[in-house]
Protein backbone atom coordinates (compact mmCIF):
# COMPACT_ATOMS: atom_id res chain seq x y z
CA UNK A 1 0.00 0.00 0.00
CA UNK A 2 1.28 3.46 -0.91
CA UNK A 3 1.99 6.03 1.80
CA UNK A 4 -0.53 8.26 0.06
CA UNK A 5 -3.27 5.63 -0.15
CA UNK A 6 -6.19 6.80 2.01
CA UNK A 7 -8.44 3.81 1.42
CA UNK A 8 -10.86 3.34 4.32
CA UNK A 9 -10.25 6.82 5.70
CA UNK A 10 -12.83 9.57 6.04
CA UNK A 11 -11.99 13.17 5.11
CA UNK A 12 -14.15 16.21 5.88
CA UNK A 13 -13.40 19.36 3.88
CA UNK A 14 -15.08 22.67 4.62
CA UNK A 15 -15.30 25.08 1.72
CA UNK A 16 -14.96 21.99 -0.42
CA UNK A 17 -17.28 22.89 -3.28
CA UNK A 18 -14.82 25.06 -5.21
CA UNK A 19 -11.22 26.21 -5.49
CA UNK A 20 -8.63 24.71 -3.17
CA UNK A 21 -11.24 22.77 -1.20
CA UNK A 22 -12.57 21.06 -4.31
CA UNK A 23 -9.06 20.22 -5.50
CA UNK A 24 -8.45 18.65 -2.09
CA UNK A 25 -11.67 16.64 -2.34
CA UNK A 26 -10.62 15.32 -5.73
CA UNK A 27 -7.11 14.50 -4.54
CA UNK A 28 -8.23 12.49 -1.52
CA UNK A 29 -11.09 10.76 -3.33
CA UNK A 30 -8.71 9.66 -6.09
CA UNK A 31 -6.54 8.08 -3.40
CA UNK A 32 -9.35 6.00 -1.92
CA UNK A 33 -10.72 8.23 0.83
CA UNK A 34 -14.40 8.76 1.47
CA UNK A 35 -14.95 12.48 1.32
CA UNK A 36 -17.53 14.77 2.91
CA UNK A 37 -17.66 18.10 1.08
CA UNK A 38 -19.10 20.83 3.29
CA UNK A 39 -19.99 24.24 1.93
CA UNK A 40 -22.27 27.18 2.57
CA UNK A 41 -24.00 26.19 -0.69
CA UNK A 42 -25.35 22.75 0.14
CA UNK A 43 -26.68 21.99 -3.35
CA UNK A 44 -23.30 22.73 -4.88
CA UNK A 45 -21.58 20.59 -2.26
CA UNK A 46 -23.92 17.69 -3.02
CA UNK A 47 -23.35 18.05 -6.76
CA UNK A 48 -19.58 18.10 -6.38
CA UNK A 49 -19.70 15.07 -4.07
CA UNK A 50 -21.73 13.21 -6.70
CA UNK A 51 -19.08 14.11 -9.28
CA UNK A 52 -16.49 12.35 -7.14
CA UNK A 53 -18.48 9.12 -7.48
CA UNK A 54 -20.36 6.81 -5.16
CA UNK A 55 -19.59 6.86 -1.47
CA UNK A 56 -19.04 10.59 -0.99
CA UNK A 57 -21.43 13.11 0.58
CA UNK A 58 -22.20 16.81 0.36
CA UNK A 59 -23.18 18.87 3.39
CA UNK A 60 -24.26 22.46 3.95
CA UNK A 61 -23.79 24.98 6.73
CA UNK A 62 -22.09 28.08 8.06
CA UNK A 63 -18.87 26.94 9.74
CA UNK A 64 -18.73 29.93 12.07
CA UNK A 65 -21.17 28.36 14.54
CA UNK A 66 -20.69 25.51 16.98
CA UNK A 67 -24.05 24.06 16.01
CA UNK A 68 -22.94 23.74 12.41
CA UNK A 69 -19.58 22.27 13.41
CA UNK A 70 -21.38 19.62 15.42
CA UNK A 71 -23.81 18.89 12.58
CA UNK A 72 -21.07 18.56 9.94
CA UNK A 73 -18.83 16.30 11.99
CA UNK A 74 -21.77 14.21 13.22
CA UNK A 75 -23.06 13.74 9.67
CA UNK A 76 -19.61 12.67 8.49
CA UNK A 77 -19.19 10.13 11.27
CA UNK A 78 -22.72 8.83 10.74
CA UNK A 79 -22.03 8.31 7.04
CA UNK A 80 -18.51 6.90 7.28
CA UNK A 81 -18.22 5.60 10.84
CA UNK A 82 -15.08 7.62 11.51
CA UNK A 83 -13.20 10.86 10.87
CA UNK A 84 -9.52 10.74 10.01
CA UNK A 85 -8.77 14.07 8.33
CA UNK A 86 -10.32 17.51 8.72
CA UNK A 87 -9.41 20.24 6.24
CA UNK A 88 -10.54 23.72 7.27
CA UNK A 89 -10.79 25.44 3.90
CA UNK A 90 -13.92 27.58 4.22
CA UNK A 91 -13.30 31.26 3.68
CA UNK A 92 -14.36 34.54 2.13
CA UNK A 93 -12.63 37.51 0.54
CA UNK A 94 -11.78 40.66 2.43
CA UNK A 95 -12.54 44.20 1.33
CA UNK A 96 -9.87 46.35 -0.26
CA UNK A 97 -10.89 49.50 1.57
CA UNK A 98 -8.85 51.96 3.58
CA UNK A 99 -9.01 51.03 7.24
CA UNK A 100 -11.04 54.08 8.19
CA UNK A 101 -13.71 52.99 5.70
CA UNK A 102 -13.94 49.39 6.90
CA UNK A 103 -16.87 48.29 9.03
CA UNK A 104 -16.78 46.34 12.24
CA UNK A 105 -19.55 44.12 10.86
CA UNK A 106 -17.42 42.97 7.93
CA UNK A 107 -14.41 42.52 10.21
CA UNK A 108 -16.43 40.31 12.56
CA UNK A 109 -17.96 38.23 9.79
CA UNK A 110 -14.61 37.44 8.26
CA UNK A 111 -13.04 36.60 11.62
CA UNK A 112 -16.03 34.37 12.38
CA UNK A 113 -15.75 32.41 9.13
CA UNK A 114 -11.97 32.02 8.95
CA UNK A 115 -10.75 31.94 12.53
CA UNK A 116 -13.75 30.98 14.63
CA UNK A 117 -14.77 28.45 11.99
CA UNK A 118 -11.34 26.81 12.17
CA UNK A 119 -11.57 26.72 15.97
CA UNK A 120 -15.04 25.20 16.30
CA UNK A 121 -14.54 22.69 13.50
CA UNK A 122 -11.20 21.54 14.88
CA UNK A 123 -12.53 21.27 18.42
CA UNK A 124 -15.50 19.14 17.37
CA UNK A 125 -13.44 16.96 15.04
CA UNK A 126 -10.86 16.33 17.76
CA UNK A 127 -13.46 14.60 19.93
CA UNK A 128 -13.93 11.99 17.22
CA UNK A 129 -10.22 11.71 16.50
CA UNK A 130 -9.34 11.24 20.16
CA UNK A 131 -11.93 8.46 20.42
CA UNK A 132 -10.59 6.93 17.21
CA UNK A 133 -6.95 6.97 18.25
CA UNK A 134 -5.68 9.90 16.22
CA UNK A 135 -6.13 11.99 13.11
CA UNK A 136 -4.98 14.96 11.09
CA UNK A 137 -6.21 18.57 10.99
CA UNK A 138 -5.07 20.81 8.14
CA UNK A 139 -5.85 24.51 8.35
CA UNK A 140 -5.64 27.07 5.58
CA UNK A 141 -3.58 30.10 6.48
CA UNK A 142 -2.16 32.32 3.72
CA UNK A 143 0.77 34.50 2.83
CA UNK A 144 -1.39 36.93 4.82
CA UNK A 145 -0.54 34.79 7.85
CA UNK A 146 3.15 35.54 7.25
CA UNK A 147 3.25 39.01 5.68
CA UNK A 148 1.21 42.19 5.87
CA UNK A 149 -1.49 42.80 3.27
CA UNK A 150 -2.36 46.47 3.79
CA UNK A 151 -6.05 47.39 3.67
CA UNK A 152 -6.99 43.75 4.23
CA UNK A 153 -7.06 43.88 8.01
CA UNK A 154 -9.61 41.22 8.89
CA UNK A 155 -8.17 38.68 6.46
CA UNK A 156 -4.61 39.26 7.66
CA UNK A 157 -5.60 39.11 11.32
CA UNK A 158 -7.61 35.92 10.81
CA UNK A 159 -4.82 34.18 8.93
CA UNK A 160 -2.21 35.14 11.52
CA UNK A 161 -4.65 33.84 14.14
CA UNK A 162 -4.97 30.51 12.36
CA UNK A 163 -1.20 30.09 12.48
CA UNK A 164 -1.20 30.66 16.24
CA UNK A 165 -4.16 28.35 16.76
CA UNK A 166 -2.46 25.66 14.69
CA UNK A 167 0.62 25.75 16.91
CA UNK A 168 -1.45 25.60 20.09
CA UNK A 169 -3.58 22.68 18.95
CA UNK A 170 -0.57 20.79 17.63
CA UNK A 171 1.12 20.97 21.02
CA UNK A 172 -2.02 20.15 22.99
CA UNK A 173 -3.22 17.24 20.87
CA UNK A 174 0.07 15.53 20.02
CA UNK A 175 -0.45 13.19 22.98
CA UNK A 176 -3.66 12.02 21.30
CA UNK A 177 -1.80 11.28 18.04
CA UNK A 178 -3.52 14.18 16.31
CA UNK A 179 -1.28 16.21 14.04
CA UNK A 180 -2.29 19.81 13.28
CA UNK A 181 -0.65 21.79 10.49
CA UNK A 182 -1.43 24.81 8.34
CA UNK A 183 -0.75 25.59 4.71
CA UNK A 184 -0.09 29.16 3.61
CA UNK A 185 -1.05 29.42 -0.06
CA UNK A 186 0.17 32.29 -2.15
CA UNK A 187 -1.89 33.65 -5.00
CA UNK A 188 -3.72 30.59 -6.30
CA UNK A 189 -5.85 30.71 -9.42
CA UNK A 190 -9.12 29.95 -7.66
CA UNK A 191 -12.51 31.33 -8.73
CA UNK A 192 -12.27 33.89 -5.90
CA UNK A 193 -8.83 35.12 -6.98
CA UNK A 194 -9.87 35.17 -10.63
CA UNK A 195 -12.82 37.37 -9.68
CA UNK A 196 -10.45 39.80 -7.96
CA UNK A 197 -8.19 39.81 -11.02
CA UNK A 198 -11.13 40.46 -13.33
CA UNK A 199 -12.31 43.29 -11.06
CA UNK A 200 -8.91 44.94 -11.21
CA UNK A 201 -8.28 44.47 -7.48
CA UNK A 202 -5.32 42.16 -8.12
CA UNK A 203 -2.66 42.70 -10.79
CA UNK A 204 -1.83 39.25 -12.15
CA UNK A 205 1.32 40.31 -13.97
CA UNK A 206 2.66 42.09 -10.89
CA UNK A 207 2.09 38.96 -8.80
CA UNK A 208 3.85 36.77 -11.34
CA UNK A 209 6.82 39.14 -11.45
CA UNK A 210 6.94 39.14 -7.63
CA UNK A 211 6.85 35.31 -7.46
CA UNK A 212 10.19 33.56 -8.08
CA UNK A 213 8.65 30.73 -10.10
CA UNK A 214 6.84 33.34 -12.21
CA UNK A 215 3.31 31.97 -12.10
CA UNK A 216 0.11 31.80 -10.16
CA UNK A 217 -0.18 28.38 -8.62
CA UNK A 218 -3.05 25.96 -9.21
CA UNK A 219 -5.43 24.65 -6.51
CA UNK A 220 -3.98 21.21 -7.20
CA UNK A 221 -0.59 22.41 -5.98
CA UNK A 222 -2.07 23.10 -2.56
CA UNK A 223 -3.98 19.81 -2.59
CA UNK A 224 -0.71 17.94 -3.18
CA UNK A 225 0.71 19.55 -0.03
CA UNK A 226 -2.40 18.50 1.88
CA UNK A 227 -1.97 14.90 0.76
CA UNK A 228 1.60 14.95 2.04
CA UNK A 229 0.68 16.46 5.41
CA UNK A 230 -2.15 13.97 5.91
CA UNK A 231 -0.01 10.97 4.99
CA UNK A 232 2.42 8.86 7.02
CA UNK A 233 5.22 10.61 5.13
CA UNK A 234 4.58 13.56 7.48
CA UNK A 235 4.05 11.50 10.63
CA UNK A 236 6.49 13.66 12.63
CA UNK A 237 5.37 16.99 11.15
CA UNK A 238 3.05 19.00 13.37
CA UNK A 239 2.55 22.66 14.21
CA UNK A 240 4.01 24.00 10.97
CA UNK A 241 2.70 26.67 8.62
CA UNK A 242 3.83 25.45 5.22
CA UNK A 243 4.03 28.10 2.49
CA UNK A 244 2.87 26.90 -0.93
CA UNK A 245 3.53 30.13 -2.77
CA UNK A 246 6.20 29.63 -5.41
CA UNK A 247 8.74 31.44 -3.23
CA UNK A 248 6.63 34.58 -2.74
CA UNK A 249 7.23 34.96 1.00
CA UNK A 250 10.99 34.33 0.90
CA UNK A 251 11.86 36.77 -1.86
CA UNK A 252 13.35 40.03 -0.64
CA UNK A 253 15.18 41.32 -3.67
CA UNK A 254 15.15 44.87 -5.00
CA UNK A 255 14.11 43.79 -8.48
CA UNK A 256 11.38 41.55 -9.89
CA UNK A 257 11.73 37.96 -8.76
CA UNK A 258 10.87 36.54 -12.19
CA UNK A 259 10.99 37.60 -15.80
CA UNK A 260 7.64 36.95 -17.48
CA UNK A 261 6.18 37.36 -20.91
CA UNK A 262 2.64 38.34 -21.85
Amino acid sequence: MSDTDFSGQAVLITGGASGIGLAAAQAFASRGARVAIADLKEETAAAQAAELGAGHIGLGGDVSTEATADALVSATVTAFGRLDVLINCAGMSDTFLDTIDQTAEHWQRLIDVHLTGTFVMSKRAAREMIAGGGGVVINISSIAGILALPRRNAYTAAKHGIVGLTKNLACEWARHRIRVNAIAPGYIRTPMVQTLIDAGKIDEKAIRRRTPIGELLKPEDVADAMVFLASPLARTVTGVNLPVDGGYTVFGGMTDAAMIEG
